[in-house]
């Protein structure tokens, strides 16, 4: 199988002449540029239809579709080797609907007993739907017949591709490929847009010459030192692995490989997206009603989660506001206190219905680490300590303070707030489920968003903040990167509210292996975003939560998780070695 990669040219661009009926030449189309008189007849004859992309805002379709007036060509194209660089006689055309005829004249030269070719280009997954249809729409594209063409695209444009373009147009999934990157053709331009920009303002036939001396032979090596790593890395992997299964991935491999297309799909790591909040939720309600199930009580945990996330938010408004507060602040705050008492209210006053005459009491108790609630003032913390004691337990306050308590630091009384044995002797192990499947949902919407924060932080650092080219826009940087902080806090408290009730609810089972406790360390910026050129990163750890999705944490190697991750790094390998046997 010929190994050919397309690349296109943006800087070497050339004007029009005024007088090219003077125009001689001494050597068209006997180099690297294909003859003129035909490449125009193609032109000419090439219906002029814009494509659209379905896949990404793509540049190489862009510059192939837009109309400059004053540039007679807004670049070249060239197909040359994809093992050793070497570029492809009479294959060079100015970029004026020239791909098409480049690869052809490639594929059509010294080619007559080849049967099957990988064409390499940036948007390939673009450029292959319509090609069998332009080549036999037009006269002056010419393949050798039988032959068949395998497209695919540079890793390093891979990834501003779609998802689904990975599997079916990657190199690693390509039989006979070996270790290519597809991009050799960047290493050939480089020396040649030295010479590009004196070429703008010749004439074609001084351009055509002066390409054709420009387009150099640059040979590429392979090693067998390759072969050896690739054959250790898979001994290595499936020393760990069921024999059966690896077995069946490469009977899997060989199917996709000979069908192609979606069959790739095969090679996409598929996980299962943890459910969310709203989706326990939803799913609760649609559960058949039982005799030990009461209607409404799905909603009604719901609320009482709600309450809680309101109180959060009004005591990190407190937080923000100064010491003291003005009298508009005082009104709001007084207003939104009224408020969520009036919730809290009403919530266990419906919950009696629920907890089957069970006495609900005044208790509270603190519910955030001050780690995550931001900074307090002097005399606060001592403050504290002497209103939430010193215990591990629960609290209670007399009578005749419980009305004297701000909403935001009163305690909605839920199950959780009991001891699971207990709530088993009053016969609510429904009511005591339905609470811990939604404090999943809560501890799974918690992380998701803690991770895409994480990602906004990093990125602020590195985009923003590192790269800042004065005091205010740094300042500016800074107040977005504390916004930023204030959210993935709000995350963790969010997070340990629902981990401290799961563990209540479930204390005997494996939620506190899968929902482990976040410490401050993990929150730090990523080193491998903000410091992408250190050493180090291989042994580099990631925070447990960054490799837990679905329903299995990724770390398990039972059904889901690793296992999947196993076999999309294992099926390339049944592909990659048949290269060297050839």
């Amino acid at each position: 199988m010929r190994q050919y990669v397309i690349d296109g040219n943006f800087t070497a661009q050339h004007m029009k002449m005024n007088k090219p009926e003077l125009d001689v030449a001494l050597s068209d189309g006997k180099g690297y540029m294909v003859s003129e008189g035909p490449y125009q007849n193609h032109l000419q004859q090439s219906l002029d239809s814009k494509e659209r992309s379905t896949c990404g805002n793509h540049r190489a379709i862009n510059a192939a579709n837009i109309n400059k007036s004053n540039p007679r060509s807004t670049g070249i194209s060239a197909t040359a080797c994809a093992q050793h660089g070497c570029f492809v006689l009479h294959s060079v055309v100015d970029f004026q609907k020239g791909r098409d005829y480049s690869i052809c004249s490639a594929l059509g030269c010294g080619s007559e007993r080849i049967t099957k070719a990988l064409v390499v280009y940036d948007v390939g997954c673009q450029w292959n739907v319509n090609f069998w249809s332009r080549v036999k729409n037009s006269p002056s594209l010419l393949l050798p017949p039988a032959l068949e063409i395998v497209p695919a695209v540079g890793k390093f444009q891979l990834a501003a591709h779609k998802l689904s373009c990975f599997p079916r147009y990657s190199l690693n999934f390509v039989k006979g490929a070996g270790h290519l990157d597809g991009e050799i053709l960047e290493t050939l331009w480089a020396p040649f847009n030295k010479i590009s920009p004196t070429a703008r303002s010749m004439t074609q036939a001084h351009r055509q010459e002066l390409v054709g001396l420009g387009e150099g032979f640059s040979p590429r090596r392979t090693s067998n030192k390759c072969l050896e790593e690739m054959n250790q890395a898979y001994e290595q992997l499936t020393a760990v692995l069921d024999p059966g299964k690896v077995s069946g991935w490469e009977l899997d491999a060989l199917r996709a490989e000979a069908d192609r297309g979606e069959a790739l799909d095969i090679y996409l790591l598929k996980g299962d997206k943890a459910p969310t909040f709203h989706e326990v939720q939803l799913q609760l309600m649609k559960n058949p009603m039982t005799p030990f199930r009461s209607g409404g009580s799905v909603a009604w945990l719901a609320e009482g989660i709600s309450i809680e996330d309101s109180q959060d938010q009004l005591r990190s408004e407190l937080q923000q506001l100064p010491n003291p507060m003005s009298t508009s602040q005082e009104v709001k705050i007084s207003m939104k206190r009224q408020r969520l008492s009036a919730r809290i209210e009403k919530f266990h006053s419906n919950g009696q219905a629920f907890f089957k005459g069970l006495e609900i009491n005044g208790a509270f108790s603190p519910q955030d680490d001050p780690e995550y609630c931001g900074k307090e003032e002097e005399g606060e913390e001592e403050e504290d300590r002497e209103v939430w004691g010193e215990d591990d337990g629960y609290w209670e306050v007399p009578g005749d303070e419980v009305e004297e308590l701000a909403s935001e630091l009163m305690s909605t009384w839920m199950p959780s707030s009991i001891r699971s044995d207990k709530l088993t002797e009053l016969g609510l192990v429904d009511l005591l489920k339905e609470e811990r499947e939604l404090r999943i949902g809560q501890a799974n919407d918690c992380l998701d968003q803690l991770r895409t924060d994480l990602g906004n932080k990093a990125m602020l650092y590195q985009q923003n903040f590192q790269t800042a080219n004065s005091t205010r826009e740094g300042t500016r940087t800074k107040k977005e990167i504390q916004k930023v902080v204030a959210r993935i806090n709000k995350h963790v408290r969010g997070y340990q509210r629902a981990r401290q009730a799961i563990l209540r609810l479930d204390p005997n089972g494996d939620m506190a292996e899968k929902y482990q406790e976040i410490l401050p360390d993990y929150l730090a910026v990523s080193k491998e975003v903000t410091e992408e050129n250190r050493f180090g990163q291989g042994t580099s750890k990631l925070a447990w939560f960054r490799m837990m999705e679905g329903e299995q944490s990724q770390l398990s190697l039972q059904g889901g998780g690793l296992m999947e991750e196993c076999k999309c790094m294992l099926l390339p390998y049944v592909l990659l070695t048949v290269v060297w046997s050839l």
